[in-house]
């Protein structure tokens, strides 16, 4: 049975705090901008976008579909946006090396370097036609460190601040080109040996004018800021953290602007200049991945490693210090001993509501969960109560790709390249599947009235054609 566990008022500072934050409630999470999506799930990170009538509920390889580019190499960073041009990046390996394949690894990976040169690419496109603007060649060489067999040299996902570009290789280096290409600077990355050796795949973000970078591993673990005009290091800070993935969430809440970021160890949140602001021990997965996100007032941070048993999501209040959850004790291994209740900012928390790989979602009041498994779970995005239980896809699928919404409904991206579209609200059902027939590792991005899926091979523009 799950376990569900508020935050207990019990001070009247904590009372007004809750009640200050609660009048947030009526607010949805607000959509992604309608002329940019500037990194990995929108300019506010919750992976909804802005209604628009030419996004369609149904598409396959050919209908719906304004155009089809063909990208050469791999990649899974989701494709970005600034006005008119897309932004991709690829690494291209001349050797043939291990071939991605859908489905759950558990732990067997590649354990040596990818074989031959290869070449890390920054691809531009026009997001009307598909056809190539520009492309430049960051690094040339061979790889140093080995990578997850589903992955890619080329993981993560690029961001920009509308004037320049971000490509971060996460072992090799961060780039910044003007948005015609011209490399501005450049910054090495002294590669470390990584949990597993998977690599790294944390995406960079951006926010008034520096650019955060984290890269979690097993010798020299950081976060970092770079001033995005020169690449000059702003501040670097330690972390203790060894086996962590996910993006940074620059969470600009009423009370601060703050830097979340999830690990195994402890839960974090700094300052803009690199202070940690907060802390917990969440007993979080021993890998974690899924990044953090804002609704509702709340961040939402969770981990699920499919062979762990404690795969927590919490909901967590602004203008926390210091440790946040100094009474919740899960280290003797019994989850019903795990109290977070006099906990102040957490607002709610679920001891298993989380995947692997997906980052959740919030729609209206109510949290999605996409399972690497095949199925999905709602919850109470306000409180954390559960909705509805496990609810297999059918036809089953495994997924890595985060979930989208828009128009009242979820849009999940299977790894062989099915969606499937499923009605917003307190029932599970599949209103329809659109299959594109290629390995899906990529979260979809959307911009205006376009939808942009990125393949093994190809990124589709998909429309309304109406």
């Amino acid at each position: 049975m799950f376990m569900l566990i508020c935050q207990r008022c019990a001070k009247l500072e904590s009372e007004m705090r809750t009640f200050v934050f609660g009048l947030m409630i009526c607010l949805a999470s607000v959509g992604v901008s309608d002329d940019t999506f500037p990194r990995f799930r929108g300019a506010d990170a919750t992976g909804v976008a802005d209604d628009h009538p030419r996004l369609p509920t149904q598409w396959n390889a050919e209908d719906n579909v304004a155009w089809v580019a063909d990208v050469e190499g791999q990649g899974w960073g989701s494709p970005i946006v600034v006005g008119d041009r897309i932004f991709v990046s690829s690494v291209v390996a001349d050797e043939p090396n291990v071939e991605p394949k859908s489905g759950l690894y558990l732990g067997k990976g590649v354990r040596d370097p990818a074989k031959g040169i290869h070449h890390w690419m920054v691809y531009c496109l026009d997001l009307n036609t598909g056809n190539q603007i520009w492309k430049r060649e960051s690094h040339t060489g061979r790889p140093l460190v080995p990578r997850h067999p589903k992955s890619s040299y080329a993981a993560e996902t690029p961001a920009t601040d509308g004037e320049r570009l971000f490509v971060l290789f996460g072992d090799l280096g961060l780039f910044c080109y003007s948005l015609d290409g011209d490399l501005m600077w450049s910054k090495m990355i002294d590669p470390k040996k990584t949990n597993m050796d998977y690599g790294a795949a944390s995406s960079p973000v951006v926010h008034d004018g520096q650019v955060i970078v984290v890269y979690d591993n097993q010798e020299d673990s950081w976060i970092t800021s770079l001033d995005a005009k020169t690449g000059q290091q702003r501040w670097r800070t330690e972390r203790s953290e060894t086996a962590s993935w996910a993006t940074p969430f620059i969470w600009e809440n009423d009370l601060r602007t703050e830097i979340v970021v999830p690990g195994k160890q402890k839960n974090r949140s700094y300052s803009l200049a690199g202070d940690e602001l907060w802390s917990f021990d969440g007993d979080m997965s021993i890998l974690v991945i899924p990044s953090p996100f804002a609704a509702h007032g709340m961040c939402y941070v969770s981990s699920g490693y499919v062979g762990d048993t404690h795969r927590p999501t919490f909901a967590i209040l602004p203008g926390a210090s210091g440790d946040i959850a100094n009474d919740g004790d899960l280290s003797e291994g019994d989850l019903s001993d795990g109290d977070f209740s006099n906990s102040e900012f957490i607002q709610w928390y679920q001891p298993q509501a989380s995947a692997y790989n997906t980052t959740q979602i919030v729609y209206g009041d109510y949290l999605y969960t996409v399972y690497d498994q095949g199925f999905m779970t709602c919850h109470n995005a306000l409180t954390g109560e559960e909705v509805y239980g496990k609810q297999r896809f059918s036809p089953k699928g495994s997924f890595t790709a985060s979930p989208w919404a828009y128009d009242g409904k979820v849009f999940c991206l299977s790894e062989d390249g099915l969606t499937y579209v499923v009605k917003a609200g307190p029932e599970f059902e599949i209103l329809a599947t659109n299959p594109l027939d290629e390995l899906c590792i990529a979260t979809p991005s959307v911009v205006g009235g376009k939808l942009l899926i990125r393949t093994l091979t190809k990124v589709y523009c998909i429309t309304d054609s109406k």
